[in-house]
């Protein structure tokens, strides 16, 4: 650069060039200057970006599906201590009103049909005896009987007995296998007269979806003992639709914008409880209203918008039995958007085994015996003729077996459950209420134990029964 600026000085004097000349020589100079100093920063940037063993690093984000703000498990870092609160608002639309950061997929929504839906998910495990947790339209009773209006939202989640959920408990289940879970709550008891939904229920809803979100799960949300609200005569048949228009319309608004992972399931087990047809399959009286709300239900999710457009949705049969009048009675509802609805059957079999309590009940079971094999096979063969082989897809949205002290057999009555759904292309999810101990009569009856997870320690109860089901759907 010397040599340059000296030949301008040269060339002026020697020339007598005027003052505009030296001033356009001297830019034109510095002009390359610049240019060779943007090069050499340009080939350095270069070797910023490589690893230490050479392969060249970018900004894109990380692969299968991950985020900035997960670890290689797909868990979130960024919860406070307790895990009791997500920092972010994965949906973009929930209580807090925060925005979900743009980056993070899990908030960006992706068309995909029914079956694509259903075949992401391994094996589904359901959040039982928790948000469900009810005691009738008067209140908690061992909580001095008080209208549901003074209970505080901590005691309508743990009204059965069972602990706080906590972002811990999403991941101990994601971390055994289970890719997706079933999320049940009832929500008349958390309602005015118009049927609004309390602020603070809705933000703990919203939290507990967001436990199962930050590790990328499949989700299912439904509405699940608000069986008074969904009555199925003639004579109750516009005030159901009402219901069902009222609730699923604030649903589906707050969680419009979660991503394709996240299923609405419209009803439980819709029925007339302590009727003579409950587990039978209902009246025709009962299922046509019960595909009427079906409809309803659809209709008001789709009429929304936005990712809810499109939105894979669940409709049970009448009680979700997989028995022949129920399934042989449901018709799949009318849609806007071609595949995206999905059959939620529930099949507890054989009952004497399964779900049984008391006389009658039985301990044993064998994958070789075919009394025991038949009654589950039935079911599923059934579904598969009526809606598989038909292009529509099924879910097995409840199954399990109660815990009689015979772990044996659970595990292999598991194993030959989930194989057999899954080679039907039916998927499954167990059915875990919580309670994982032996059998027991309370003194208010027998207890159901379903539960795989020992909530209040965070950790699996029964693993041989979770490989079993994984061994079934690898």
């Amino acid at each position: 650069m010397k040599k340059i600026f000296g030949f301008f000085k040269w060339y002026g004097e020697s020339s007598a060039a005027n003052i505009f000349v030296r001033v356009a020589v001297v830019l034109l100079a510095l002009a390359l200057f610049a240019i060779m100093n943007l090069t050499a920063c340009s080939s350095s940037d270069d070797h910023n970006n490589e690893s230490p063993d050479g392969a060249v690093q970018t900004d894109s984000p990380p692969p299968d599906g991950g985020s900035e703000n997960t670890d290689s498990n797909g868990d979130n870092k960024d919860t406070d201590a307790d895990n009791t609160k997500i920092d972010s608002d994965i949906g973009g639309n929930g209580a807090s009103g925060t925005q979900a950061d743009s980056s993070n997929d899990r908030t960006v929504f992706t068309a995909i049909t029914a079956n694509e839906w259903l075949y992401g998910i391994r094996i589904g495990w359901s959040l039982g005896n928790t948000l469900d947790a009810h005691d009738g339209p008067g209140g908690f009773s061992w909580l001095g009987g008080g209208v549901y209006a003074n209970t505080s939202v901590t005691e309508l989640e743990t009204g059965w007995s069972r602990p706080v959920t906590k972002q811990e408990h999403l991941t101990a289940i994601k971390d055994a296998g289970f890719n997706a879970v079933r999320i049940p709550v009832t929500w008349f008891k958390a309602v005015d007269d118009e049927l609004n939904i309390r602020e603070d229920w809705m933000a703990r809803v919203i939290e507990v979806v967001d436990y199962a979100a930050v590790n990328d799960m499949f989700i299912i949300l439904n509405t699940h003992h608000d069986d008074a609200l969904f009555l199925l005569s003639d004579s109750e048949l516009e005030n159901s639709r009402s219901n069902i228009i009222k609730l699923w319309e604030q649903i589906a608004e707050t969680f419009e914008g979660y991503n394709e992972k996240l299923a609405f399931e419209g009803l439980n087990e819709p029925r007339t409880i302590g009727s003579a047809n409950e587990w039978r399959g209902g009246t025709p009286e009962e299922q046509s209203n019960l595909n009427i709300l079906n409809q309803t239900f659809v209709d008001t999710v789709r009429s929304t918008g936005g990712n809810n457009a499109e939105r894979v949705l669940l409709v049970p049969t009448y009680a979700a039995s997989a028995n022949e009048t129920a399934q042989r009675a449901f018709a799949l509802p009318r849609d806007t958007v071609e595949d995206r609805l999905i059959v939620s059957l529930h099949s507890y079999e054989p009952w004497s085994f399964a779900l049984r309590t008391g006389e009658g009940s039985v301990t044993t079971w064998s994958a070789s015996d075919s009394n025991d094999t038949e009654p589950i096979t039935r079911f599923i063969d059934l579904a598969y003729e009526i809606f598989v082989k038909n292009g529509i897809p099924v879910l097995m949205g409840e199954m399990g077996a109660i815990n009689r002290d015979n772990l044996d057999a659970r595990v292999a009555w598991a194993e030959f459950y989930a194989a057999y759904a899954t080679s039907k292309n039916i998927t499954c999810f167990w059915w875990d209420n919580g309670s994982y101990w032996v059998l027991t009569q309370r003194d208010w009856g027998w207890e159901q134990t379903f539960g795989l997870l020992d909530r209040a320690n965070i950790e699996i109860a029964h693993p041989q029964i979770v490989d079993a089901l994984m061994r079934a759907t690898s």
